[in-house]
């Protein structure tokens, strides 16, 4: 266990405030969960390696360094009721846990779901709820969202999503085509929807309704 700590150290070191990511509670949180403990038992020893790796169903978890930046790009401050679409393996879920008041996750593949449920009751993330169903749509009686963070990628932002974003709401989406994209991020204002480019990326895509179809 003290090898595994070490590695989580070395992770946040080394890929992600070696990278730019300088957000102190941000840090704190990826030095506190366990990646380890969402990805398949065979692939626990490259847990904290520099890469997404695989998760079954289709779907992988994300390298450490995209999910610190993207959880950076969002402001959390501890206050904010947080909206995830696709929970995947749930470590996403369990960081924005340590970060903000509440987070409200939907993921369509129910075996992922229920596993994710699992792993996070085990470890005591009780602020997370999960619902499955299609992430387009959001999750419309629990709106509005301080922040909607989407870890799939989109042809487009989903109007569902702005729609339940809060005035002055931050919504963080990889928008582009099946293969690349680029991180968005979107402030909802009273004038409209201000958009920010950031990093290229690569995510697998958002299937649904306002995304991509199977």
């Amino acid at each position: 266990m003290s090898d595994l700590v070490e590695e989580r150290n070395r992770m946040v070191d080394e890929q992600i405030a070696g990278r730019g990511v300088r957000d102190p509670r941000v840090l704190a949180a990826f030095r506190k969960v366990q990646r380890h403990e969402f990805m398949p038992a065979a692939l626990e020893a490259q847990a904290y390696g520099d890469h997404a790796m695989p998760i079954g169903e289709g779907q992988t978890i994300s390298q450490p360094y995209i999910v610190a930046l993207m959880t950076e790009m969002l402001g959390l401050t501890g206050t904010e009721r947080v909206l995830e679409i696709g929970t995947g393996s749930g470590y996403q879920a369990a960081i924005l846990a340590e970060l903000c008041e509440k987070v409200f996750t939907v993921e369509r593949i129910k075996p992922l779901a229920d596993r994710a449920r699992q792993t996070l009751d085990r470890l005591g993330y009780t602020k997370v709820a999960l619902k499955i169903f299609d992430g387009t749509y959001g999750w419309k009686e629990m709106s509005p969202f301080d922040v909607i963070i989407v870890t799939a990628a989109s042809p487009d932002v989903p109007q569902p999503l702005v729609e339940q974003l809060k005035d002055g709401g931050r919504l963080v989406i990889p928008v582009g085509d099946r293969y690349s994209q680029d991180l968005v991020k979107v402030v909802k204002t009273d004038k409209g929807v201000v958009r920010t480019l950031s990093v290229p990326v690569v995510f697998v895509p958002l299937i649904g309704a306002y995304g991509w179809k199977e």
